[in-house]
C-alpha cells in the first residue's frame, strides 16, 4: 500500500497525475512539465514534498551524535541555520544526503529522502552511542516548497516576520495565516529561490490555501515531481538514487565542501585519503551540443568512442531547449571544456562538460 501525504484528495481536485514515489503516491504533474517548469522559473510555484522525512536529535549529546554521523561540521551552526551534508558509510559511499537544521541549542532537525527514512531512522539509532533523544515526526509534518521569484511576495502577506532578513540556507520559526511555530527555511531545490514551509499536518489545508489565496495575483501553480527533477538537474543538484549511492563517495560526487575533516566522523579516513590521493572518477554536469536526450545509464564516450563513464541523470532543459545531464567520467576526462559523447540510440552525440549549475542564472 502507498502512502499518502495529508493533502492527498487536495492534489487530485485539482487534476495531478500521481505516481508511486519513494513508497508515497505523489503529485508527478497538474499540466504539463514545462509549463510547471516555467512557472517556477518565471513566477511562482508550490511543490508538496511532504513524503519527506524529519528526525529531531535532542539532549545534550545530540551535537556528538550528529558529528558522528555526518560529513559535515554542525559545530559550525548557530540558532536558525540549516547546513547541506551526508551520512557516510562505511564502504565509501553514502547512506543518504540531508539538512541539519539547529533548532535550539540542544535540538536539531534532520530531512532525509522519503526512500530513505526507514534506513536513515535504523542508521542513527545504530550509531547512538550517546545517549541522544531521537524522534521521527516524519508522519505528523506536511512540507510545502514554495520556489520561484515571486516567492517571497506570496509568503510575506502571511506571516509577521521579515522574511528578506531569512539569509540562504537559515531559517524562522514563525506565525504563518494564524499557525504558529512554522519553519520557513530559505534552502530549497530549484535554484529559483523561495522558501519551504514545514508546517504539522493538522494545518497543513489551511497553509495551502493560504499561499495559494496569497498568490493568486502571480498566479500561482502547483507543480508536481516532473517539474522538480528538471529544475534541479539545470543546477546540477545531486538526486538520491541516480547522481549518489551507497556506491559513490561524496568525494567522487563533488561533495568534498561538505566533507568537512575538522572531526572524525564514520569513515573519514578513507575519504581524506580520497581527498589526498585522488578518485578515478567524477561526477560531471554536461550539455549536448546536438538535439537528443540523455537518459541514466546511458554510456559516456570520449572523443575517440572509448567509454568512460555513465550518465546518472538526464533530461531536455526547459530554459535552454537542449539536452542536458549528470553522469560519472574517469577523472581525467572530468575538467569543464572537456569534449565528450552521449550514446544515444547507438549513436555518439557530442556534449561539452561544464562546471555547475548548467543553467547559468
Amino acid at each position: 500500500m502507498l502512502k499518502k501525504v495529508a493533502l492527498h484528495d487536495v492534489h487530485l481536485a485539482l487534476g495531478a497525475k500521481m505516481m508511486a514515489f519513494a513508497g508515497y503516491d505523489m503529485p508527478v504533474r497538474y499540466s504539463s512539465d514545462l509549463e510547471e517548469h516555467k512557472t517556477v522559473r518565471e513566477r511562482v510555484g508550490i511543490f508538496d514534498v511532504s513524503h519527506m522525512g524529519e528526525f529531531f536529535v535532542s539532549g545534550p549529546n545530540a551535537l556528538e551524535l550528529i558529528q558522528k554521523v555526518t560529513s559535515n561540521d554542525a559545530s559550525k551552526l548557530v540558532v536558525g541555520q540549516a547546513q547541506y551534508s551526508c551520512f557516510p558509510n562505511e564502504t565509501g559511499g553514502i547512506v543518504d544526503d540531508l539538512l541539519v537544521y539547529k533548532m535550539e541549542d540542544q535540538k536539531y532537525m534532520l530531512v532525509v529522502n522519503a526512500s530513505n527514512i526507514r534506513k536513515d531512522w535504523n542508521w542513527i539509532n545504530q550509531h547512538n552511542d550517546f545517549g541522544a533523544t531521537l524522534e521521527d515526526q516524519s508522519d505528523d509534518y506536511s512540507l510545502f516548497a514554495v520556489q520561484g521569484p515571486k516567492a517571497t511576495d506570496v509568503l510575506q502577506k502571511l506571516t509577521s516576520i521579515e522574511l528578506d532578513k531569512i539569509k540562504f540556507y537559515h531559517f524562522a520559526v514563525a506565525d504563518l495565516t494564524g499557525v504558529d511555530e512554522v519553519i520557513l527555511s530559505c534552502t530549497g531545490y530549484t535554484g529559483a529561490g523561495g522558501f519551504e514551509v514545514y508546517v504539522k499536518n493538522e494545518h497543513a489545508r489551511q497553509v495551502w490555501d493560504a499561499i495559494f489565496e496569497a498568490g493568486k495575483e502571480f498566479d500561482i501553480k502547483p507543480i508536481g515531481l516532473g517539474a522538480r527533477d528538471t529544475l534541479r538537474l539545470e543546477m546540477g543538484y545531486c538526486l538520491y538514487g541516480n547522481d549518489i549511492t551507497d556506491e559513490t563517495s561524496p568525494i567522487e560526487a563533488g561533495l568534498g565542501w561538505i566533507t568537512k575533516f575538522t572531526k572524525p566522523f564514520i569513515n573519514h579516513e578513507q575519504l581524506l585519503q580520497q581527498k589526498e590521493n585522488g578518485v578515478e572518477k567524477r561526477l560531471v554536469g554536461f550539455i549536448l551540443r546536438e538535439k537528443g536526450i540523455p537518459r541514466a545509464h546511458y554510456t559516456i564516450v570520449n572523443m575517440e568512442g572509448i567509454p568512460i563513464g555513465e550518465v546518472t541523470s538526464g533530461t531536455i532543459s526547459p530554459s535552454m531547449g537542449i539536452g542536458i545531464g549528470l553522469g560519472y567520467v574517469k577523472s581525467e576526462y572530468a575538467k569543464p571544456g572537456t569534449h565528450i559523447g552521449i550514446t544515444v540510440r547507438n549513436k555518439n552525440l557530442e556534449a561539452i562538460i561544464e562546471k555547475l549549475p548548467l543553467l547559468k542564472l
